[in-house]
């Protein structure tokens, strides 16, 4: 095969069951199929993964190739398939996402057009499994990796420091040789949630100078399963979120003019007081989305305060 112009990397664990329509959604695309090569990253699953990938391998060879990452984390299965890429354009989606079949087209005419632009991101839109609940609105959209920002391209930069997930993301390879791979302390391991990586990736990027460009009609769609429609799903995504931040160290997080208690900004303490009134009050009256959007704030300074309360320790 040629030297492709496109790499696909899709880290995956333990997902032996849907990857051969993830993967087929990466296979069955308009781009000539010599161009573009799909990099499975295998990162310790303990089901039949590794079959499902070689199967798909033997079927398409020299297109597919099983990759193996063993130490754990999704950042160190993004970091084996960047190593591993030969196209000048690395491309990811996760093993629960599937992409339009113009996908890698619409990558590689974008890059191109733009030659001033280093990523690209587009729509990364619900496969529902069953019809949401009420509560369920655009404001608890973070938790299920959704991403939209409308229908409109736009330039992303540090004046316009939007994030850009990694569930529908291309990058030309030197940039991510310039600003590096995704940090492996601020990532997904197993199936933990709240992480971090893709944020701190982006912040890296805006700090170097990037210039990334959204684009709308770049889609992807990814399972929303039953239990990420449950109000404890959300719970622990916000714990973990508030203990990520606290790792992360954010400048507008940190900055505070009322000083730091228990190594926690003071500014955090008086929204914390603020959501719990909140709660309350929504609570007496029978608001129960407004209740429980309180809290899931107050989870996440939870797991914020106990992070740093731990480190301090």
């Amino acid at each position: 095969m040629n030297t492709p112009l496109v790499s696909i990397v899709i880290p995956t664990y333990k997902r032996a069951r849907a990857l051969p329509r993830v993967i087929g959604s990466a296979l069955n695309q308009t781009f000539p199929g010599a161009e573009y090569e799909v990099l499975v990253v295998d990162n310790n699953s303990p089901d039949g993964t590794a079959q499902v990938i070689e199967e798909v391998a033997r079927e398409h060879p020299g297109r597919v190739r099983r990759i193996v990452e063993t130490r754990q984390g999704v950042s160190y299965a993004r970091q084996a398939g960047i190593d591993q890429a030969r196209g000048p354009i690395v491309a990811f989606f996760d093993d629960d996402v599937r992409v339009a079949d113009n996908w890698v087209e619409t990558i590689v005419y974008a890059l191109q057009s733009h030659p001033g632009v280093e990523c690209v991101g587009g729509k990364v839109l619900p496969d529902w499994s069953a019809p949401p609940p009420p509560w369920l609105t655009a404001e608890h959209w973070a938790p299920l990796g959704l991403q939209d920002y409308g229908d409109r391209p736009m330039l992303m930069s540090s004046a316009n420091p939007r994030g850009l997930i990694s569930a529908n993301l291309a990058c030309r390879k030197e940039v991510l040789e310039r600003v590096g791979g995704f940090s492996p302390e601020l990532q997904r391991v197993k199936d933990g949630i709240g992480s971090l990586e893709d944020d701190d990736w982006n912040r890296r990027f805006w700090k170097a100078g990037g210039v990334a460009l959204y684009l709308p009609a770049l889609l992807a769609w990814t399972d929303v399963p039953p239990e990420r429609l449950t109000r404890a799903y959300h719970r622990r995504w916000h714990l973990g979120h508030g203990r990520f931040y606290a790792l992360l160290r954010a400048d507008e997080i940190e900055r505070s003019n009322l000083g730091v208690f228990l190594g926690v900004p003071a500014h955090l303490y008086r929204s914390a007081i603020a959501d719990a009134v909140g709660l309350l009050k929504s609570i007496v009256i029978g608001h129960t989305n407004t209740a429980f959007l309180h809290e899931v704030r107050l989870r996440f300074f939870g797991g914020f305060l106990g992070q740093r309360v731990r480190t301090r320790s």
